[in-house]
């Protein structure tokens, strides 16, 4: 492949570019505004932060102005990436409105949390924008690291420290078995891009060994740890759990959408000539993960935990689109995954607001009869735990739909089945909490617990209203999805799908 000029690379990075120059800023303002840096971060900090999320989505529409197709050879300028990139974005900046007062509470240095959050986001968008396996894989580091400091940031808290090693050691079984089959298929294709990896291989596999059959798994693999599929999830929960609950927001939102995004686009452009081989593997993580994480949310007490069970099922609903490998699949991905990052982090925001101080309030009794005392919290929860589960009339429902609808097309019945029947489950244990919150008695302490600042109020009212505006009016976005969905298969399509 020829090389690309530098300046191809330029503006094909420049969404990340301009975020990492941006936190480098916002981390030196922090410092010298803290002068001996024990003080606390001003609330200008959070402005600042924000300033960078808006400039980054600014480089991310000239993007979108930008002939599809791979430029600078190994980056990929698709309505797919810039879709994804949007998604990361916005789930950082609901971080930013959701955690100012939570970690003004707690203690805890707002600059240093935001750059970190910054950073992860640039990994997530290399992670998930990159047409070249070991340039996925710096973006998996770039992304995990962040991530892992942001687990146990909360030093006071056993449980932080205790989730943050759970967590680490789960990203080395990823970063490990992803980059041995990254060798592996390098060593069977003699290259490391996807394109070139696909022509290779062949429409039909038939340029395919063993041994890249065995590297195609590994990578499956270390996508599984990524993604908490079961049986790769184990210490998922406990890292969510040990995990300061905005954080704990952005991983199960942001940090599961890239890795799916990056594992559509390996699998989808470089082994579409073996799905034949591969998508049994997709169909039984995906039956597996829905079926056991809906089970075991549904004897859980514990809000944090329960929630953190509910994104692991919904890892499954995901795994769907992968199974589905189509057209329609990946539209569904891209709507699935804009609504379940929206609806999740609105549910750990409203965990923040009543789990009080050191997250002491985290089992279902702190939410009797929320809705009657707080009805901002009560009416905005139920909306997410009915999108969650999948109620008409709500963003939710229609994701579901159309994931049901691309394993149906692809004549995926049993996992078409199984969806409907693990969404059935998931029921009962999230309707158990909006029964909590309305037919409960009310718990006094809960209402002098529940601490709502602006921009937790912002990021509740906005959410909730998205939810509920994709429910009732999902067309806009669905074309958007459709012609964003098409970039990334090379199908034809009016632009990247992004602008009229």
């Amino acid at each position: 492949m020829t090389p690309a000029p530098f300046t191809d690379y330029v503006v094909g990075l420049l969404p990340e570019i301009v975020l990492s120059v941006w936190a480098m800023v916002v981390l030196l303002v922090d410092v010298f505004q803290k002068g001996d840096r024990s003080g606390p971060s001003r609330s200008s900090i959070t402005a600042l932060t924000a300033v960078g999320l808006v400039l980054a989505a600014a480089a991310n529409l000239v993007l979108a102005r930008l002939p599809a197709g791979e430029m600078a050879g190994n980056i990929a300028i698709d309505g797919f990436r810039i879709f994804t990139n949007f998604v990361f974005l916005l789930a950082a900046a609901f971080f930013l409105l959701i955690s100012d007062r939570y970690l003004t509470r707690e203690n805890l240095r707002l600059g240093e949390l935001y750059v970190l959050v910054l950073f992860a986001t640039v990994g997530m968008m290399v992670f998930a924008g990159t047409t070249d396996l070991m340039l996925i894989f710096i973006g998996l580091e770039l992304m995990s690291v962040p991530v892992y400091v942001l687990t146990g940031v909360n030093r006071r808290d056993v449980r932080g420290a205790e989730g943050a090693l759970k967590y680490f050691l789960l990203g080395a079984f990823s970063s490990a078995f992803f980059l041995f089959g990254v060798a592996l298929v390098f060593g069977t294709t003699g290259t490391t891009n996807l394109g070139s990896i696909a022509q290779t291989i062949g429409v039909d596999g038939i340029g395919a060994s063993r041994l890249l059959l065995v590297g195609v798994a590994l990578l499956a693999v270390g996508f599984g740890f990524k993604v908490a599929a079961v049986p790769f999830h184990m210490w998922t929960p406990d890292a969510y759990e040990g995990a300061p609950a905005p954080v704990a927001g952005f991983m199960a939102a942001a940090v599961k959408a890239a890795a799916f995004a990056a594992f559509l686009r390996v699998f989808l452009t470089a082994f579409p000539g073996l799905y034949d081989t591969w998508d049994a593997i997709a169909i039984w993580l995906a039956i597996l993960t829905m079926v056991s994480a809906n089970l075991v949310a549904l004897v859980e007490g514990n809000v944090k935990r329960m929630l953190a069970y509910s994104s692991i099922a919904h890892a499954g609903y995901l795994l769907v689109a992968l199974a589905a490998a189509s057209a329609l699949g990946v539209a569904s991905f891209l709507f699935y995954s804009l609504v379940y990052t929206i609806m999740t982090m609105g549910a750990f925001a409203v965990v923040i607001a009543v789990a009080g101080q050191q997250e002491a309030r985290l089992d279902l009794d702190a939410y009797s009869g929320l809705g009657w005392q707080r009805p901002l919290l009560g009416a905005a929860m139920t909306v997410f735990l009915l999108s969650l589960a999948g109620f008409p009339f709500t963003a939710g429902f229609i994701g579901k739909v159309f994931l049901l609808r691309a394993a149906v097309e692809r004549g995926l019945l049993l996992l078409a089945v199984v969806l409907v029947l693990a969404s059935l489950v998931s029921y009962w244990y999230y309707l158990r909490l909006a029964w909590y919150m309305w037919f409960r008695e009310p718990n006094g302490a809960t209402a002098q617990t529940a601490e709502l600042s602006t921009g937790l109020r912002v990021g509740l009212a906005t959410a909730a209203i998205i939810i509920v505006g994709l429910g009732v009016f999902p067309g806009a976005l669905i074309a958007i999805v459709e012609r964003s969905a098409a970039t990334l298969l090379r199908l034809p399509a009016a632009g990247l799908g992004l602008l009229p």
